[in-house]
């Protein structure tokens, strides 16, 4: 059992992002830091991995729909037009161990965090890495998706959606930490510590111009800086992105 744990989730290959959260005194101090999917699907790919992977036992990462996705584009497994540009393009720079590295990332994970008690650590939903919930999504859509979730598990904690939020469902305490790398609301890296029994959202602020041009000077990417100015900087607002993710919780059938 663990007594504190820091919640990164969705870094999608944002370097510099990650550093500043890494560098985050709490960060630093945890027990144990889980990355809740989506580590490589950006401008940075192999750089972001092998940062997490230098972090060694200290890091616990859970796969995401962009990871599995990434692996299957460079298998020749996902179908390339329906990918992103710059999930082909990513998927193109990773070495043969990254792609095995993150095909074979587990998800979910369980793990005792103390205050807790069980924990599933998720990225979309503990049943599948691409279904979407939100903090308005309805009791009886969670519910669907906790089909056959142990009831000892009191507390979820997903990623997916790059918007943090905390909310109880039917006594259990769900959390999304947000987004390091492509935050949905404001710019900047969000994250979350589990401590004494606590929910602690944080956010962490950096310098965005230096990110950017850091992103454009390393990446390799030809749209980078496009990218990076719109997603670094965090430009698409949580009103926008729930939007577009509403009818993906299954709400419109309701």
């Amino acid at each position: 059992m663990v007594s504190s744990v820091a919640v990164l989730s969705d870094i999608h290959g944002v370097l510099p992002a990650l550093e500043a959260v890494l560098d985050e005194p709490d960060v630093r101090a945890a027990d144990l830091i889980v990355v809740t999917g989506d580590h490589a699907a950006g401008p940075q790919p192999v750089e972001v991995l092998d940062r997490l992977r230098a972090l060694g036992d200290r890091a616990v990462l859970v796969r995401g729909n962009a990871d599995r996705e990434l692996a299957e584009i460079a298998r020749g497994e996902f179908p390339a037009d329906q990918a992103w540009e710059i999930d082909r393009w990513a998927a193109g720079q990773l070495r043969e161990e990254d792609v095995a590295f993150l095909a074979d990332l587990p998800h979910p994970v369980t793990l005792e965090v103390e205050g807790f008690g069980k924990v599933v650590f998720c990225h979309g939903t503990p049943r599948a890495d691409d279904e979407v919930v939100l903090v308005d999504t309805r009791l009886e859509r969670w519910a669907e998706v906790f089909t056959g979730l142990p009831d000892d598990v009191r507390t979820v904690v997903c990623g997916h959606t790059h918007m943090p939020y905390t909310r109880l469902v039917d006594t259990r305490l769900v959390v999304n930490s947000g987004s390091i790398g492509m935050p949905y609301g404001r710019p900047g890296g969000s994250w979350a510590l589990l401590h004494g029994g606590q929910v602690h959202l944080r956010h962490t602020a950096f310098d965005l111009d230096g990110a950017v041009r850091r992103v454009v000077e390393e990446s390799g990417y030809d749209d980078c800086r496009a990218w990076a100015e719109h997603y670094v900087r965090g430009v698409t607002t949580d009103a926008e992105a729930l939007r577009v993710f509403g009818p993906r919780d299954g709400r419109a059938a309701s």
